[in-house]
């Protein structure tokens, strides 16, 4: 009786060390995963446009949240659903953010930030491996292997807006399309996981896929008609998917259906060795070659369509919508309206992401002239100076009349 009791009481201390700080990866996984890229995507357009906090302003405030959030995670001494899932809505919110502030600010090329996010993802996979031998969300029982998750997760989620931005906006396929092909990346991975693949490599490609996908889906969601969207706007988009998000949590936590494992049971099994590094070399191969032949044939045929549509009369496309906008904006600057102004910003800027890729091809050198009078603009009428915007948006309005004239 004596040996029972002391085996319990060493086992019960076993496990109480050893609580998983993760989920289980079951179906609600998955679903709130996305539901969270998606609010990632959503909320950050809000932070930044509706409430007019700016891209830096948003990146100060999410990132203030996210170590709030992360520092309660990393205080439990277990898997906690209401922490856990916050600080996953608020990497995403702020690993979006990277991307955005790389991209609008200080316009450095999507391709780059893709090739500079994927570099210090495999950094992090390469560092966690070193040391812990395993890259598996099953045994996420020290600080250590937290840390190297949740650095992990961040790079995922700003990697994936780089490349949903890139599919989506810079190489014109739109958000419904690039969404439907990397649900069909996913799906290959997962037939692949069936067939042989090591779990842990499959469990990656799909939690980096998730964030396109969700970024995608919540961009033709909230975005307008005009843009390719459905128009529900990113406060409805984002108010919708947070009450989801708390639904499927408050059920996790009556129900308990993701309680982390017993630590004590066997993991699941992991491919070791040679075959595994095979697998992980043949992956990312293959990624990057699909990725490589996708990018160079959507450029060659963005090339072409370019040169199709180039006419005297319009030298850089049709730029009738960018002077619409301009031309509400100076309107209601005049007249005080600044929340209204602000708002026809944020379409200014959808539509001007949206048509870059026909009209970067078309005359790069007058793309970009067109490109820095818009962000005058809108960093004007966002800023807290937003009634004295009048002679930027004269200067632009005056920018697409010179561009917009026959040769």
């Amino acid at each position: 009786m004596c040996e029972m009791t002391t085996e319990t009481i060493a086992t019960r201390e076993v496990r109480s060390i050893l609580s998983s700080k993760v989920p289980q990866v079951t179906v609600f996984f998955w679903i709130i995963k996305v539901l969270c890229t998606t609010v990632g995507e959503t909320v950050s357009d809000f932070l930044n446009v509706n409430l007019g906090l700016g891209l830096q302003g948003t990146a100060i405030a999410a990132g203030a949240a996210l170590f709030v959030a992360l520092v309660v995670q990393f205080k439990t001494k277990k898997y906690v659903p209401g922490v856990y899932w916050l600080a996953v809505v608020l990497i995403s919110v702020f690993g979006t953010l990277l991307t955005d502030i790389l991209t609008d600010s200080l316009k450095f090329p999507l391709e780059g930030s893709a090739v500079i996010f994927s570099v210090a993802l495999g950094l992090t996979f390469s560092a966690w491996y070193a040391t812990e031998k395993t890259l598996s969300i099953h045994s996420i029982f020290s600080a250590r292997r937290e840390l190297f998750y949740w650095l992990a997760i961040l790079f995922t989620f700003a990697l994936g807006t780089a490349t949903g931005d890139l599919m989506a906006e810079k190489l014109g396929l739109g958000y419904l399309v690039t969404g439907l092909i990397v649900l069909g990346v996913i799906a290959a991975a997962a037939v692949a996981w069936r067939a042989g693949l090591d779990a842990v490599l499959a469990f990656w490609i799909a939690y980096i896929l998730t964030r396109p996908l969700g970024a995608s889906l919540g961009d033709y969601l909230s975005q307008s008609r005009e843009n390719g969207g459905l128009g529900l706007g990113a406060t409805a988009t984002s108010a919708a998917f947070l009450v989801a998000i708390l639904a499927v949590v408050i059920y996790l936590v009556v129900t308990q259906r993701d309680a982390s494992a017993d630590p004590l049971k066997p993991e699941p099994p992991e491919t070791k060795g040679r075959n595994v590094v095979w697998q992980v070399v043949a992956v990312v191969v293959l990624l990057l070659g699909a990725g490589a032949v996708g990018y160079k044939w959507r450029r060659a045929a963005l090339q072409q369509q370019a040169v199709a549509s180039v006419s005297v009369d319009r030298p850089l496309g049709d730029l009738s919508t960018f002077r619409h906008l301009a031309l509400t904006m100076r309107d209601l600057v005049h007249s005080g309206e600044i929340a209204a102004a602000t708002s026809s910003a944020s379409e200014l800027e959808t539509a001007w992401d949206h048509a870059q890729a026909t009209l970067q091809s078309m005359n790069l050198d007058k793309w970009t002239r067109l490109d820095g009078a818009i962000d005058v603009v809108l960093k004007c009428v966002r800023s807290s100076h937003a009634t004295e915007c009048g002679a930027s948006l004269e200067a632009l309005v005056a920018a697409i009349d010179s561009l917009d004239k026959p040769r």
